[in-house]
């Protein structure tokens, strides 16, 4: 039965608030949502984070979301994305110790999808990775994006001011194997008024299992 279960994560400064969003039935593969700026009110309940996770949630994935350190519960304070990715292996260690054996993916909205990339290049759990919202232009070097090849989804709004549907499009294509780029038309870079096509864009990746082998 689906349910959420609400815990601390054992993280590197400390514990880390996590909600962990089980499916229907016993998890095909398990994920880590990573949530937007810390110091730009981002934390694990912002509705595209929730949004994500319940796509993967419905499509038989266990779902974590949590909090970075410094946010909420958790311990710590913001390290300009440093720590934070030591964070996000923490949580993997979590959900990869609660499902052994199986498949582990990563993703995260704004702030936590360049996280989520970034530890997906140098991660081998790691088997597919997604990003909403990439703030593309606030990243100085983008090259981890194709540091290393897996699966990956890209959603981003037609009108999002941090990442233009051309860049991110060219980004996507570099990608091996090519990333999937979904451009939701009219949107923010928020999402606000289409959280359903975000979801939906979600859904239909994680339904064609892109963690499984090839």
């Amino acid at each position: 039965m689906a349910r959420n279960d609400s815990f601390d994560i054992a993280g590197p400064a400390g514990g880390l608030e996590a909600v962990l969003m089980h499916p229907e039935e016993a998890p095909q593969a398990a994920a880590v949502v990573c949530h937007a700026h810390p110091l730009h009110g981002g934390m694990m309940h912002f509705k595209p984070v929730f949004r994500a996770a319940k796509a993967l949630q419905e499509q038989g994935v266990a779902a974590l979301r949590f909090n970075f350190r410094g946010v909420g519960r958790s311990a710590g304070t913001h390290d300009e994305g440093r720590g934070e990715q030591d964070d996000l292996r923490a949580a993997l260690d979590e959900i990869g110790r609660r499902f052994p054996g199986v498949p582990l993916f990563a993703g995260g909205f704004s702030f936590g999808s360049a996280v989520a990339l970034r530890v997906a290049a140098r991660d081998e759990r790691v088997r597919a990775a997604f990003a909403l919202g990439f703030p593309l232009s606030m990243v100085a070097d983008p090259s981890f994006v194709t540091a290393r090849a897996l699966p990956r989804l890209f959603v981003q709004g037609e009108q999002d001011v941090y990442g233009a549907r051309e860049a991110i499009q060219d980004l996507g294509a570099g990608a091996t194997p090519p990333a999937e780029v979904v451009v939701v038309p009219g949107a923010d870079h928020f999402f606000a008024g289409h959280l359903d096509e975000l979801q939906d864009a979600v859904s239909r990746w994680a339904a064609r299992r892109p963690w499984a082998p090839g």
